[in-house]
């Protein structure tokens, strides 16, 4: 679920130099790289690129928060005026590649399997949900991406220390290493983000993100 908090919090994509995604930061951070120079904005507009400085991208947002306003954007007040929240950013000089892995850990598993419980099919909050072995540990279980899956609590005890056919148990999918963050990829389901997609949906790479 995307927070709604403050502006600040939203997050932009980072591209390197080649315009390849590297990594995903805060507003907060977006601004610093660019006040530094070390970055530009990027604007895709009627199916092109458009790159700006922080000084020209202050300048556009004053025509845009006069002119139209989108209901996705987000906007940073200053003392004199309101600058829009950048989705995109380019470092001008970083042209390392991206990374190819996607972390195994807690929050990318509660990510790829979308707080559902695998074995239920209901969703619960965070505190809710636990991580389940599908083939326990005890038996010779590894923790991998294809054995380890999202489960509520009640279900979780109910399988115990057995397999889902041992348990009379039936996963909702098979369980798969994603190709990218599963975290980015509930991002791209808010509208605001959509200008992502630009840049990955034919990528073979991975953001990972902090």
């Amino acid at each position: 679920m995307i927070s709604h908090s403050s502006p600040l919090d939203a997050s932009v994509l980072v591209l390197n130099k080649m315009f390849m995604a590297v990594h995903v930061i805060n507003v907060r951070r977006a601004f610093i790289l660019l006040c530094k120079e070390l970055a530009e904005v990027v604007s895709l507009e009627d199916g092109q690129f458009a790159t700006y400085t922080f000084e020209t991208w202050r300048e556009v947002s004053e025509f845009r928060a006069k002119h139209f306003r989108e209901e996705e954007d987000d906007w940073v007040r200053t003392s004199n005026n309101e600058i829009q929240v950048p989705r995109v950013i380019r470092l001008t000089s970083y042209d390392k590649l991206p990374k190819h892995t996607v972390k195994f850990n807690r929050r990318n598993i509660f990510a790829r399997d979308t707080n559902q419980c695998q074995y239920c099919g209901k969703k619960f909050a965070l505190s809710e949900l636990s991580l389940d072995h599908i083939v326990p540990r005890s038996q010779g279980g590894e923790s991998s991406w294809e054995n380890v899956v999202c489960a509520c609590i009640d279900c979780n005890v109910r399988k115990g220390g057995r397999t889902p056919k041992q348990a009379h148990m039936g996963l909702i999918k098979k369980p798969e290493k994603p190709k990218r963050s599963p975290t980015l990829s509930m991002k791209l389901t808010s509208k605001k983000y959509q200008s992502w997609k630009t840049f990955l949906d034919n990528a073979y790479w991975s953001v990972e993100l902090k």
